[in-house]
């Protein structure tokens, strides 16, 4: 197939782009600005378009498909050519639907743990070398890239992202892929931009659970009352299975597991990171892929990229670093490494970073979520704040919003610098939460003063 892509420059935009060349189909694409490490990747295989910016002449009749990326406009002049000339325009998950639609469908959902579930199934599966095709938000160790597409496995591992389609396509991605399979990890609000509600936000759920094919299988997370409610209460034919958090105790740094062959350690951690192995393990026994298989590969498991990735170690300091931005990651996250390193101190800095993290209205949410921190920091940009075109908030309104006095708040990246890479790490835990970069950190400067 002859395929262009509008916006190919973006993480899963590229990701795709490099499975279909690697398919053996044509692949085209532009865009106005393209970024490490989606530049190279894209050089190395000579789909980077030769000019930043959008060109009307590459949409031609020659075309079998259109695939549309999220940064484009809806008034984007490829777009309007492909419209003009009647070429079929699809969407990211549309395009995943399209080649998926003779497979057995597996689409992980959930506010929170959908990318490290996903990881976790398809570290299994890699483990016991059962090949199947797949789509994951994040680059896991032994993959070439995040997107992989064959015409001939059985499975196709989606995770479901509840965000919204393409410009001219508002769905939730999740509502297009129709799984057989299914998982709900959780529900806490976020997106406040696109689900201006709470009620509006957990009405995308239920039509996810309802989108399943007849008699398909729901594995869900009973611990949250909200999906336990949203599942329950589905009146579509679905076979249903709920999962909890195993028991599990920690010593000397190392959690383990009770399973049926016994005490299993884990290299991950955290009760949230558990209930998702929990998730993954029904999911990969639904796939074939026994109870013991399962404990086997996945004691080795380290986890998904940026989630609770540890970054840095020396004799008493630790560095990790997270993507948790929304309120109930940022909580389940801090809880989960003092939990696991009760006897260091705690040093957590968040950036805030989204449309919704910076909405002085949804600050609220974060009530408590630093509280495990023995010293907690929060950064942000009044420049984001101002580009998003939100009402400007004060330190004042962030203190006021985790609920501690002693909480620092730094606007300036280098004043955050400066006190960053000025403390004494001794017998400390440094967890770095951001899905940016606190105004430009240099990562690899900072640890190498660890």
């Amino acid at each position: 197939m002859n395929i262009h892509f509008i916006a190919i420059g973006g993480s899963a935009m590229h990701n795709l782009a490099l499975a279909l060349h690697q398919k053996g189909d044509i692949i085209t694409g532009s865009d106005d600005a393209i970024f490490e490490p989606s530049k190279s990747r894209l050089k190395n295989k000579g789909l980077l378009p030769k000019e930043g910016g959008w060109f009307e002449e590459k949409i031609t009749q020659k075309l079998d498909a259109v695939i549309l990326g999220m940064h484009a406009k809806y008034d984007n002049p490829e777009l309007l050519e492909a419209k003009r000339l009647g070429l079929k325009i699809y969407s990211y998950p549309e395009f995943l639907f399209e080649q998926s639609k003779d497979k057995t469908r597996v689409v992980i959902g959930g506010s929170h743990g959908k990318t490290t579930i996903t990881s976790m199934i398809l570290h299994v599966l890699n483990y016991h070398e059962i090949a199947v095709d797949y789509m994951v938000g994040a680059q896991l160790e032994g993959f070439d890239t995040m997107v992989h597409l064959t015409s001939e496995n059985e499975f196709m591992v989606l995770e479901g992202d509840e965000y919204l389609s393409s410009p001219i396509d508002m769905r939730p991605k999740f509502h297009l892929y129709k799984p057989n399979i299914a998982l709900l990890s959780g529900i806490a609000w976020d997106h406040i931009n696109v689900f201006p509600t709470y009620e509006n936000y957990v009405e995308q759920f239920s039509i996810f659970v309802n989108s399943m094919t007849n008699g398909g299988i729901m594995v869900y997370n009973e611990e949250d009352e909200e999906v336990k409610k949203v599942v329950e209460e589905a009146s579509n034919p679905i076979q249903k299975y709920p999962y909890q958090t195993p028991n599990y105790r920690i010593e000397n740094g190392t959690t383990s597991i009770e399973t049926s062959l016994g005490d299993l350690p884990l290299e991950i951690f955290g009760k949230h990171n558990l209930q998702n192995l929990a998730g993954a393990k029904w999911i990969c026994q639904h796939m074939g892929v026994d109870e013991g298989d399962f404990y086997e590969a996945i004691a080795n498991f380290k986890g998904a990229s940026k989630r609770l990735e540890k970054i840095a170690e020396s004799e008493s300091t630790l560095v990790f670093k997270d993507f948790a931005h929304s309120p109930s990651k940022v909580e389940a996250t801090t809880n989960a490494v003092k939990n696991q390193y009760a006897d260091k101190k705690l040093l957590a800095c968040l950036e805030l970073h989204t449309y919704s993290s910076l909405n002085a209205e949804f600050l609220k949410e974060y009530r408590g979520a630093l509280k495990s921190a023995d010293k907690a920091v929060v950064f942000y940009s009044p420049q984001a704040v101002e580009i998003k075109q939100l009402e400007k908030i004060t330190e004042q309104q962030i203190r006021d919003a985790f609920e501690r006095d002693d909480l620092v708040v730094y606007t300036n990246p280098r004043e955050f610098k400066e006190f960053l890479f000025h403390q004494n790490f001794k017998n400390t835990i440094v967890l770095l939460m951001s899905s940016g970069n606190y105004g430009g950190l240099d990562f690899d400067k900072f640890i190498a003063l660890i």
